[in-house]
């Protein structure tokens, strides 16, 4: 039987453990498949009881430098024995919402599975080649082992090579297959409104056919909870307000709605 384990990372100030409470309410109510929920992380305070903690392994870049664009900590990830676990890991960003069954994403066959972020993240589809990206992307804990060794050996020049995680992940890792088109949407591409629109009318609701909803850069799911009309899009984009529909998921998976 395959031990299966989803990840998530929270360090510095940027996600709450609110966030990873409700990541992990999400996983729990939509898998039927037995996992460990675990979170590496710099600060265990105020994590719900179900979530395992676990130091970031050091991955050759200093602490005070894990803030640096490109999400580097990530790295740690393929550490050859990442305490001590085994089997299939599952990673999921914070700024994800999970909408429908993970047990697909678990138990999909191949040995390196990401998102694509190119094609596959806009309706319809299109000509644009694979995106690599790393919000979401499942491997067998110890067997991409390379990415962290190549990475230790020389941080610096990886930094200044590759824009960020997911990159040098494409260039090191052992192979790489895509989540089918639809699984993984993007509230960008997908759901925003046109500019102007924007103003008025909030986001649509997810299709039923997606399975997890990626709030990529800006803006996060937590600005989409604020009342009131304040502006939570990034310029020329506006949009404004609480989502109904963000607000409704973030009850149900037992996080607070401001007031």
């Amino acid at each position: 039987m395959t031990d299966y384990h989803v990840i998530c990372m929270k360090w510095g100030t940027a996600f709450a453990a609110e966030d990873v409470n409700v990541l992990h309410n999400a996983c729990r109510r939509r898998t039927t498949l037995p996992f460990r929920f675990i979170c590496l992380t710099d600060d265990a305070e105020g994590l719900a009881p179900g979530v395992e903690t676990m130091p970031i392994p050091d991955m050759g870049l200093p602490k005070d430098q894990w803030l640096r664009p490109g999400v580097w900590p990530k790295i740690a990830l393929y550490h050859p024995d990442l305490h001590g676990l085994r089997g299939r890991a599952l990673f999921i960003d914070l700024d994800m919402m999970i909408l429908d069954s993970l047990d697909d994403f678990l138990t999909f066959p191949a040995s390196f599975v990401t998102t694509d972020m190119g094609r596959s993240w806009r309706p319809g589809g299109g000509s644009s080649p694979p995106e690599p990206g790393t919000c979401i992307f499942a491997f067998s804990l110890g067997n991409e082992s390379q990415l962290f060794e190549q990475f230790g050996s020389a941080p610096e020049a990886a930094i200044r090579t590759y824009r960020n995680d997911q990159n040098f992940a494409a260039a090191y890792a052992s192979s790489m297959a895509f989540w089918p088109d639809g699984w993984v949407i993007s509230f960008k591409r997908w759901l925003r409104r046109p500019i102007g629109l924007d103003l008025f009318l909030e986001p649509r609701r997810p299709p039923p056919s997606a399975k997890v909803l990626a709030f990529h850069g800006t803006p996060r799911p937590t600005a989409l909870l604020r009342p009131g009309g304040g502006l939570w899009d990034r310029f020329p984009h506006m949009g404004r307000g609480q989502v109904s529909w963000v607000v409704e998921y973030w009850r149900e998976m037992g996080g607070t709605i401001p007031e």
